[in-house]
């Protein structure tokens, strides 16, 4: 399989959970500052423990990146990534319609 159609599925994927989509939601809704950890487990009401497993997995995906500033842990959106996601899945839109029919 092709190594960029894996990674994307990849993403996919990740995004397939629902709380992590709730989390990519707040985060591109709070851009371009995003979010501290704090912030998000607030807004979802879930521990910490099962937040930090979502967050690392769509840092693990490069849909988001994070810097610590003091204590806190900010939050933001990879916007080139998530671009290449999207730029992925429209890349091809309608090419099929356009195609003669046997």
């Amino acid at each position: 399989m092709d190594k960029f159609l894996e990674a994307y599925a990849d993403r996919l994927a990740a995004l397939g959970n629902p709380v992590r989509l709730r989390i990519l939601k707040l985060l591109v809704e709070a851009s371009p500052g995003g979010l501290v950890v704090q912030e998000i487990q607030e807004e979802l009401k879930i521990p910490s423990s099962t937040l930090s497993h979502h967050l690392d997995k769509l840092k693990n995906e490069q849909l988001l990146s994070s810097t610590r500033q003091g204590t806190y842990l900010r939050c933001r959106v990879n916007w080139e990534t998530l671009q290449g996601l999207l730029g992925f899945l429209t890349a091809q839109c309608c090419t099929r319609s356009l195609q003669p029919r046997a």
